[in-house]
């Protein structure tokens, strides 16, 4: 992912008033290793139930402000929805957004499972396990990798460019 700005990050957001952008509590920029980000993804530290994801959709920043539902009461484990990992399946929180536009206003939401913290580029970027990759090259496991990368990134913009749509 390309290093954005803090103003870039600011005016990317699709379903965000100018006041919500404005309040949002970005993480620390200057920290972030961008070449190993597929799309910045962070909870509010001030509004645990918001959450942010900004990732490149068509070569243009676009932001999505996300709430996260309530816990259950109790945990199941479950995939997320962007990433597809199957080791880590204890920490997955659904995450609705509203809708951007006219659709949005009129209370239209769509919602999906994703890492509570964020963690899909990491997790795309695990080692296979044996069972995925079997005792095979070194090249297979990196055609592993390259595969749930290109996975995370398609699965996370369609689902940002359905929140965008004005229909």
């Amino acid at each position: 992912m390309i290093p954005l700005t803090e103003k870039q990050i600011r005016a990317a957001f699709v379903n965000a008033s100018r006041r919500e952008a404005n309040e949002a509590t970005l993480p620390d920029l200057a920290s972030l290793d961008w070449d190993r980000l597929d799309y910045l993804g962070w909870r509010d530290r001030r509004a645990p139930l918001s959450a942010y994801a900004v990732l490149d959709l068509a070569g243009t920043p676009t932001g999505v402000l996300l709430r996260a539902a309530d816990a259950p009461r109790v945990r199941r484990r479950t995939v997320c929805a962007w990433c597809e990992d199957v080791v880590v399946t204890d920490d997955v929180t659904m995450y609705v957004a509203r809708r951007g536009g006219a659709s949005g206003k009129r209370g239209n939401t769509i919602g999906t499972l994703i890492c509570t913290e964020f963690t899909c580029s990491r997790n795309v970027r695990r080692v296979p396990t044996r069972t995925e990759a079997g005792s095979d090259a070194e090249s297979l496991r990196e055609q592993i990798v390259a595969r749930r990368v290109a996975g995370l990134r398609e699965r996370s913009a369609r689902f940002v460019a359905e929140i965008a749509s004005t229909r």
